[in-house]
């Protein structure tokens, strides 16, 4: 079930006009650059391996991820009163960029020294609502399909709606290409 967070106060970052409500559910989009790229699926163990370093060093819970070739969309739940997403999504871009270059990915740094592999910003919402959060959920759990990915969302292997059918959340069937798509986004 959803849980509502308190903004104890703090107003958002002029700047991005982001929302930093601690213990906030949120939704992302993180894109490559390159869009044409399937680095994330090809990588798709050590994209795994910077989330769960990520998670070790800020606490965090993802209710829902897709990963697709070049985009990923995730809910990230934080701890009471922590409102810092950013530095998680830092973390895991970084620790992505760092593994790419360890296992000899040839990156090459662009004139301001960095590997331009991440677009620099991420899109975010706070959920605020058990209806905006099965939206998102939903939409989230469509993403391949509405790509042409796969036919049907269970179709696609790097998928959170895998644990929600074993769970018993959604049936196995559910968004397939028959289905409308608009959620959420």
């Amino acid at each position: 079930m959803f849980r509502e967070a308190s903004s104890h106060g703090k107003s958002p970052m002029v700047q991005y006009r982001r929302d930093k409500t601690g213990g906030g559910t949120y939704f992302f989009t993180l894109v490559l650059k390159d869009r044409c790229s399937k680095l994330l699926t090809r990588y798709i163990t050590l994209l795994r391996r910077c989330f769960r370093r990520a998670k070790k060093n800020n606490e965090f819970r993802i209710k829902a991820l897709v990963i697709l070739p070049d985009h990923l969309h995730m809910i990230m739940i934080l701890p009471e009163g922590d409102s810092d997403y950013s530095t998680r999504i830092r973390q895991i871009k970084t620790y992505f960029v760092k593994e790419l270059i360890l296992i000899g990915e040839e990156l090459i740094k662009n004139q301001r020294g960095e590997y331009p592999i991440w677009q620099r910003r991420f899109w975010e919402h706070r959920i605020r609502s058990d209806s905006d959060l099965q939206a998102h959920v939903d939409y989230i759990h469509f993403n391949p399909v509405k790509h042409r990915l796969a036919k049907q969302a269970v179709d696609w292997p790097y998928s959170s709606i895998h644990k929600y059918i074993a769970d018993g959340m959604v049936p196995k069937n559910w968004g397939g290409e028959g289905v409308n798509g608009d959620f959420g986004e």
